[in-house]
């Protein structure tokens, strides 16, 4: 499966940068454990933490679809998709403080594959 296992490597690089991201923040504020009330630090860990709750998901779909034998196209432009909306929404929340865009865009991007993804493993499966 190298196209899932492209956007797993993909997303692991990310899920790095996001965990040093919440080091750096938790060295800055004095907080070994939880958030010390810090609210970057606050954003930085919900950054993380939703990579971890969404990204998951979204390679158990694309490796689903990539098994059964879904398009070559089909498989990058969801995973690509998919990619784009959590390195938007990684940016907004462990890389600036306020990021409207970052979040709306990236959970929208996010979802919007999802949705994708799952509508295409359901037609796989009842096909």
């Amino acid at each position: 499966m190298p196209i899932t296992l492209f956007y797993a490597g993909c997303l692991g690089l990310l899920l790095v940068l996001l965990s040093y991201r919440v080091i750096q923040a938790r060295h800055a504020a004095g907080a070994s454990f939880g958030d010390g009330g810090d609210k970057r630090l606050q954003r930085r860990i919900r950054g993380q933490a939703n990579l971890t709750e969404f990204g998951p998901l979204g390679l158990v779909l694309l490796a689903g679809l990539e098994l059964t034998g879904a398009p070559l196209l089909l498989l990058h432009a969801l995973g690509g998709l998919f990619l784009a909306g959590r390195l938007l929404h990684g940016w907004g929340f462990g890389f600036t403080d306020h990021s409207v865009i970052g979040r709306v865009g990236g959970t929208a991007l996010t979802l919007t594959a999802l949705v994708l993804m799952s509508v295409a493993a359901l037609w796989l499966a009842i096909a």
